[in-house]
């Protein structure tokens, strides 16, 4: 026999079954456009942070910036203080300027960005150069002297990973080295204290100039392989050629990747723009020696190189045109200001080993 009381009481609950996933459905497309939400907001804010932190500080005065922080920290402006402050403000820059230190970001947007990264990068090199020249150059009277202690902690610290998050991280690392520098620095310039020293003297000069010219060697060379070029194998061969015959030269093509090309024009951006600052401070705690040797000229030619190349790029990528072609090379105008900086680098040297 039929049950028709629990027959008719069962026909609400089925029609209420209808309605609870209706709710269910409903409530799950609106968390998924709230999240849907969320994350656009999020990767709005993340792509104009990233926009923002992808502005190149500016260049800075030098001279008025020493100036300042010996007033501030009621210390002389002896000779080798705006060499050091201007290291200091230098490495201070990766640290403070917008967005702080990048390149060992984890998290959007700088797990995004690989320009500043790259002019990061750029400016370590030139860093790292100086205070190893400090170190065991423009500190010490001789080869046999004793090096300075707080410079011989500095340098390391410099050439930490510049990738290292955690334990310990870049920054901290980096901040360190610029502390070591801030010791040296107020013991120079003490009148009372004679452990600290800087010698303003031509050989150290030339060593320092030595590795810039290195460099950017270097950098011309990564600049010019944006467009191939035919390399030839300098490598020596021990191999007999008959009188008349022509010796084979092997021959390659070197060109920058891709996905590169942009890297190392940025990290030539960097250099230039660290060495600028750098050389303009030598420019002053080295005034003597370049005017005995008839120099300054020559390193105002390469400053002006230099800052020349920190032009604003106008064009939202870094474009690779053929060397005639209808596009722009940005890698070849770079390259041009780095050449002709290395260029006056080289006459340069040869002015201060004249006697």
């Amino acid at each position: 026999m039929l049950d028709w009381k629990n027959r008719t009481g069962s026909a609400p609950e089925r029609a209420a079954e209808p309605k609870s996933e209706a709710r269910s459905y409903l409530g799950g497309l609106l968390f998924s456009r709230a999240l849907a939400t969320l994350l656009g907001i999020y990767l709005l804010v993340a792509s104009v942070l990233g926009w923002y932190w992808s502005q190149e500080p500016a260049l800075f005065p030098v001279q008025q910036t020493a100036q300042l922080a010996a007033e501030k920290e009621g210390k002389q402006m002896v000779v080798g203080y705006t060499t050091v402050e201007t290291l200091k403000t230098v490495a201070g820059t990766l640290l403070t300027k917008p967005g702080g230190y990048i390149s060992n970001d984890r998290f959007p947007p700088g797990l995004w960005m690989d320009n500043m990264p790259s002019w990061e990068y750029g400016v370590l090199v030139q860093v790292r150069d100086l205070s190893r020249a400090l170190r065991k150059d423009f500190a010490r009277s001789q080869s046999q002297s004793a090096e300075d202690a707080d410079l011989a902690k500095a340098e390391p610290r410099f050439n930490f990973d510049n990738k290292s998050w955690v334990l310990p991280s870049s920054e901290s690392e980096y901040q360190e080295g610029i502390n070591s520098l801030s010791r040296y620095q107020a013991r120079l310039s003490d009148p009372n204290q004679k452990s600290a020293l800087f010698y303003a003297r031509a050989d150290n000069l030339n060593n320092w100039l030595g590795d810039v010219g290195t460099r950017l060697g270097s950098l011309s060379q990564r600049l010019s392989a944006s467009v191939g070029r035919v390399k030839l194998n300098t490598a020596l061969k021990t191999e007999v050629v008959a009188p008349g015959e022509v010796p084979q030269v092997d021959e390659e093509i070197v060109e920058t990747p891709w996905l590169q090309i942009d890297n190392v024009f940025y990290e030539a951006r960097g250099q230039a723009w660290a060495l600028s600052h750098l050389l303009r401070a030598i420019e002053v705690d080295f005034a003597d020696v370049l005017a005995k040797k008839n120099a300054t000229v020559s390193v105002r030619q390469i400053i002006r190189e230099l800052e020349a190349s920190q032009e604003p790029v106008w064009s939202p990528m870094i474009l690779n045109g053929s060397g005639f072609g209808v596009l722009a090379n940005h890698s070849l105008v770079m390259a041009n200001y780095i050449s002709r900086a290395n260029a006056a680098v080289i006459d340069l040297r040869q002015l201060l080993n004249q006697g």
